[in-house]
């Protein structure tokens, strides 16, 4: 464990030089063709074979060199960045207008190609073999699935799968994790609403659709209040209503979109039915028509404990005791990572990226996010440790 601390601190002035790079230069979600670009130069360099997947996306492959054992494990790393003016003053802002890697995935892809140096310049030292995901649109739709799909967990089946995120709240040198349910899922929805549209000064003519609208809100907040328990946190959140043209001009139809965040299958299915029942009730109840919408977003991301206990050790090892934070509650965030978890064993961990003395503290999502560039060995050194930890200790 100490000799990959050691092994990542010898090439972070590298490593920091890749994330600056990939930091002036974000790319969107399946727009990453630079990057994509930057990660198969890296591997080619490293002697690493991979194959391209999901468009953008690409999966390395270092086979270990023991016989002892066949034990897959993956490690993902996101690539995407998001639609925001970076606004920090620094050497290495963003030279794009209007994209900004905000939520620190240049430094999870960072992280996983001082990985894929360390591992292969030691793969000597254990068996079986390390899968490297690098996955593009998590921001949007999520690159897993597809990554899924064209067979990212087969050939050499993969039995294992962890991903970490750097975070802004957790001070840097710390990890947190926790057992479970970490993440929420989530259900964009949209929905039109139709009536009959007429003049402001005679609404008995019309079927209003903005006063239909006014019902519609109020009452999906019920479906939280009222018919899920108190202890199980649920979100519906009403992102934008729009309708109408004049001010004396009743319209003919209405749409409102927004999302929906649970943390259970259960609560998940029932939130969407009872959903659906109520807009329709209240539209027809109030003469209108109504067309709903609803997506299946990404799902809940579920922590095995068995893994999370191995992160726990190696964080321990690597940090110290002291270092590894238990999170006590799930985030209603949602993250592309439980597609791989669903699939396969996994753990999915924070590592802490915050220095309010570096102004690293800054919100994730905000044109001023930015992240403590020491954490980025640190990171190179858990994952290389947990890695090296699957496939030697049963």
């Amino acid at each position: 464990m100490i000799t990959f601390l050691e092994e990542a601190n010898r090439i972070k002035d590298e490593l920091i030089t890749i994330r600056r790079d990939l930091h002036e230069h974000p790319e969107l979600g399946f727009e990453e063709k630079r990057t994509s670009e930057k990660i198969k130069e890296f591997l080619t360099k490293e002697g690493i074979p991979y194959v391209e997947v999901a468009k953008t996306g690409v999966c390395g492959i270092i086979k270990g060199e023991k016989k002892d054992n066949n034990r897959v494990i993956g490690l993902r790393a996101d690539m995407d960045a998001l639609p925001i003016q970076d606004k920090k003053v620094c050497s290495y802002s963003s030279k794009v207008p209007g994209k900004m890697h905000a939520c620190g995935h240049d430094a999870h892809t960072t992280i996983l190609l001082g990985v894929a140096r360390i591992l292969n310049k030691n793969k000597r030292l254990f068996g079986g073999c390390v899968k490297l995901f690098f996955e593009p649109a998590e921001e949007t739709v999520g690159g897993a699935p597809f990554m899924i799909k064209e067979g990212v967990l087969e050939n050499p089946r993969v039995d294992a799968i962890v991903g970490l995120h750097v975070t802004e709240d957790l001070d840097y040198g710390k990890i947190r994790i926790k057992s479970g349910v970490v993440n929420a899922a989530s259900n964009p929805y949209k929905i039109k609403i139709k009536g009959r549209g007429g003049h402001g000064a005679a609404p008995h003519t019309t079927i209003d659709p903005i006063v239909i609208a006014s019902n519609v809100v109020m009452a999906l907040q019920t479906i939280v209040s009222r018919e899920l328990a108190p202890v199980n946190p649920s979100v519906i959140t009403v992102g934008s209503i729009n309708g109408g043209t004049a001010q004396n001009v009743i319209p003919e139809e209405v749409e409102i979109t927004g999302i929906i965040r649970t943390l259970t299958k259960e609560d998940r299915e029932y939130v969407v039915r009872r959903f659906k029942e109520l807009v329709t009730g209240i539209c027809r109840g109030m003469r209108g028509e109504c067309d709903i919408y609803i997506e299946e977003g990404y799902p809940c991301l579920y922590n095995n404990a068995t893994m999370v206990e191995r992160v726990k050790y190696v964080g321990k090892e690597l940090l110290g005791v002291e270092n590894v934070v238990e999170q006590k509650h799930p985030s209603m965030g949602v993250e592309s990572f439980a597609f791989f978890a669903m699939e396969r064993t996994s753990a999915f961990y924070y590592l802490g990226t915050g220095n309010r003395t570096k102004g690293t503290d800054k919100a994730a999502h905000s044109n001023l996010f930015d992240i403590d560039e020491d954490a980025i060995p640190l990171g190179v050194a858990m994952q290389c440790g947990i890695a090296y930890d699957y496939l030697t200790r049963i």
